[in-house]
C-alpha cells in the first residue's frame, strides 16, 4: 500500500468475494463490513472478521460491532435489512468472471483509457502473500 497505491502508482479496488460454500457465515461477515463502513469502520470490521473467523454468526457480528464502538441499533437495522446482498453478489459475479475462485485473491491490470471503472485483470495473484510476491509483478506492469 504504501509503495504503490499511496503514492497513487496503483489504484487499490476492493471486492467482496465471501466463500459460503466452505463458510456458512461469510455472505453475512461481509455485509457486516458494509454496515460498518457506514460509520466509517468498514477496515476495521474487516481486519477484525478475518482475525476471528470462528466468530461470525450475527451474535458475534453484533459484539464485533460494539467493540468498534459503533452505534448498535443503526448496525443491526442494515444487517437485518440485507441492504448490501445485491452489491455483495454483483462483486462476486465479477471475481467469478475474472477467474477468481478463493480468498484473497488478486487481479492486475490496467484501467481501460475510455473508462477508468474498467480494469482488464492481465494476472491474478492467489493466497496471502508476502510483499515480494507482488512487487516483480506490479514492476513489471507499471513498466509496460
Amino acid at each position: 500500500m504504501k509503495d504503490y497505491v499511496d503514492t497513487g502508482k496503483v489504484k487499490y479496488v476492493y471486492f467482496d468475494f465471501p466463500l459460503e460454500s466452505i463458510h456458512p457465515y461469510a455472505f453475512q461477515a461481509a455485509e457486516a463490513a458494509s454496515c460498518a463502513g457506514q460509520e466509517g469502520k468498514f477496515w476495521e470490521m474487516h481486519d477484525r472478521l478475518f482475525a476471528n473467523q470462528n466468530a461470525l454468526t450475527t451474535l458475534h457480528l453484533k459484539s464485533h460491532a460494539e467493540a468498534l464502538g459503533l452505534d448498535g441499533s443503526k448496525f443491526d437495522t442494515c444487517l437485518e435489512s440485507g441492504q448490501y446482498a445485491v452489491a455483495i453478489r454483483q462483486d462476486m459475479a465479477v471475481g467469478a468472471r475474472i477467474g477468481i475462485s478463493a480468498t484473497p485473491s488478486f487481479g492486475l491490470g490496467f484501467t481501460d483509457p475510455d473508462d477508468p471503472d474498467k480494469v482488464k485483470v492481465v494476472r491474478t495473484l492467489r493466497g496471502a502473500l508476502p510483499f515480494n510476491s507482488f512487487e516483480p509483478v506490479i514492476d513489471g506492469l507499471l513498466s509496460q
